[in-house]
């Protein structure tokens, strides 16, 4: 037997709203096939952005960022509003400008910059050759994704 709930608002014990409602760390979501589960904290997406990259730097949306600095031709600083527990945290992201292709990576440690809890650095560019090199620059488009556990 299987039961079923159905609600159309969940609110905290106070009755304030569901804003400040919690979700158990392990809570559980079953997949639209019945068999696979996901966990539903782990699957989140912490942070986010959609960047204008060129000029001053600004969000056109995002979540969890507190500030975008402008460190330089194609390199950006995203703060984040809560921080992640560890560097660990994985990224993705994608990156485009108007008429041509870009790719978007993040410092490592062989760059003198490396992933922190607080803050990601990551670089612009464009393939300037058939060798490989790149050069960095300021692109229209910036989009970026963070997921992992939140300190």
């Amino acid at each position: 037997m299987t039961s079923q709930l159905n609600v159309d608002t969940i609110v905290d014990k106070a009755g304030s709203g569901g804003t400040n409602v919690k979700v158990a760390n392990n809570a559980v979501a079953v997949a639209e096939g019945g068999s696979a589960t996901t966990n539903v904290v782990q699957g989140l997406c912490k942070a986010w952005f959609n960047m204008n990259g060129t000029g001053t730097p600004t969000n056109r949306d995002s979540f969890n960022i507190a500030s975008i600095t402008d460190n330089g031709t194609g390199e950006y600083s995203s703060s984040f509003t809560s921080s992640f527990d560890n560097a660990d945290y994985a990224m993705g992201g994608w990156t485009g400008y108007p008429g041509s292709r870009g790719s978007i990576f993040g410092e490592d440690s062989t760059s003198g910059i490396a992933y922190a809890t607080g803050s990601f650095t990551m670089e612009t560019s464009y393939v300037s050759g058939t060798n490989g090199d790149t050069i960095n620059m300021d692109v229209t488009y910036n989009n970026q994704m963070f997921m992992g556990d939140l300190a």
